[in-house]
């Protein structure tokens, strides 16, 4: 697959699997390494929540890690059953895949959102949340066990004026225990 393009930041995005409707409102944001039963199964989740169309979202820039090789790519591609639609971004954060998507809801983990409101990842929280809001983006958080300790969406320590950003989804509704760290062990 040629990156050129979406490295040279000619294009938003590519799609790498299935085809992305131009309203479809869900994205699943992961580096799916490798993709697992509890990707597919939050994306079902938060699809019926909202009512909408999900797709995944690979980026191939992380702030936390080198960028994805062609070969890497291609090794997470294929764990991605074929049924299921893929995009490529250059976007490593939050705020960046919200201006390629606006008006989307990112389906995130509880620890993914933790990072999202670390003023490591974002100088100025509220001003963040405030762009998060004009482009009309939303967070779908489910709870994540991390080290045999669930960590539960509803605790999440949202910015007070910022609470209809984020939907937490109850584990009564998903709850899969199970990590891409745990499964490359």
């Amino acid at each position: 697959m040629n990156l050129e393009p979406l490295l040279q930041n000619e294009v938003p995005y590519l799609i790498a699997q299935g085809s992305i409707l131009p309203d479809c409102p869900i994205f699943l944001p992961g580096s799916f390494n490798p993709f697992h039963e509890g990707h597919k199964k939050l994306l079902c989740v938060a699809c019926k929540k909202t009512e909408g169309v999900g797709t995944l979202e690979l980026s191939i820039s992380n702030v936390d890690k080198p960028d994805l090789t062609s070969a890497e790519l291609e090794i997470r591609l294929a764990s991605i059953p074929s049924d299921l639609t893929v995009i490529l971004t250059n976007a490593p954060t939050f705020i960046q895949k919200a201006r390629c998507f606006p008006n989307r809801s990112f389906v995130l983990g509880f620890d993914t959102a933790i990072r999202l409101l670390d003023p490591k990842y974002h100088a100025d929280i509220p001003k963040m949340l405030a762009e998060f809001r004009a482009l009309k983006t939303r967070f779908l958080v489910a709870g994540r066990s991390i080290n045999q300790t669930f960590y539960d969406p509803f605790k999440l320590n949202i910015p007070k004026g910022f609470e209809e950003l984020f939907l937490q989804i109850p584990k009564e509704v998903f709850r899969v225990d199970l990590s891409s760290t745990e499964l490359r062990g």
